[in-house]
């Protein structure tokens, strides 16, 4: 039942890409069927109660079409028995730096979607306004350490209590695994298109300190399904 459920959800994430032709097409089939992330937020039913989602970094908004093929496929009935409900969004809002992966956007959700709206800006000066849960996915190293711990404080000030950070990032103190994630990071922004980035790493627990001191409180987790990375991933919830 799962393996057909997630073909399934697979098919539905991806429909949205065809417009924007191969590349897109693919790019979002093939991060949303090898990433465990995207299983592991369903599966563990971070995102379930109803709320306004933030996406920093979004790209395409891959996120966005996984979550509202979730929502589809689970009010059809067709959702495994032992997972928890499907999320819920009112409100998905994205922003992206790149001007190319947001006009991929725009042909994947049409100009006038009833929840969807992703918008090209830089995370670290844009305005977050309000929102249930914010995700950064693979993102928060492009930026200098400064600029992290205020996007971080902005995030923190943006969200209510009881309300969730999701993001994930590379173990600077992991060795090999650690390198062989820039170096998989480096090759995927090529491939989009972009231009080689800098990246500012920090340990793992430096990471969690980081977002202790701004009044998260941080559950890791490894998100590498046996591949020899190092990235993890951290829940960081506001005390409620």
């Amino acid at each position: 039942m799962t393996k057909r459920f997630l073909n399934q959800l697979l098919d539905e994430a991806s429909r949205p890409f065809r417009p924007g032709g191969h590349f897109a097409y693919h790019y979002a089939r093939g991060k949303l069927s090898s990433d465990s992330i995207f299983r592991e937020i369903l599966k563990r039913g971070l995102f379930t109660a109803p709320g306004r989602y933030l996406d920093l970094g979004c790209g395409q908004g891959s996120l966005f079409a996984w979550l509202l093929a979730a929502r589809q496929l689970y009010e059809a009935g067709h959702w495994p028995k032992d997972w928890p409900a499907a999320p819920k969004p009112l409100l998905l809002h994205g922003i992206e730096l790149m001007q190319k992966d947001v006009d991929r956007a725009a042909l994947a959700f049409g100009a006038h979607h009833p929840i969807v709206r992703i918008e090209q800006g830089d995370m670290t000066t844009a305005d977050f306004g309000h929102a249930d849960v914010i995700t950064i996915l693979d993102a928060l190293h492009y930026f200098d350490h400064a600029r992290q711990t205020d996007v971080i404080r902005r995030i923190r000030a943006a969200l209510p209590p009881g309300g969730l950070f999701l993001t994930r990032v590379g173990d600077a103190s992991a060795g090999l695994p650690y390198h062989l994630c820039n170096w998989v990071d480096h090759a995927v922004t090529f491939v989009r298109g972009h231009r080689l980035p800098r990246l500012y790493c920090r340990t793992l627990a430096d990471w969690v300190a980081l977002l202790e001191s701004h009044g998260f409180t941080v559950e890791t987790d490894p998100m590498n399904e046996g591949k020899p990375f190092a990235n993890v991933m951290l829940v960081c919830r506001v005390p409620g």
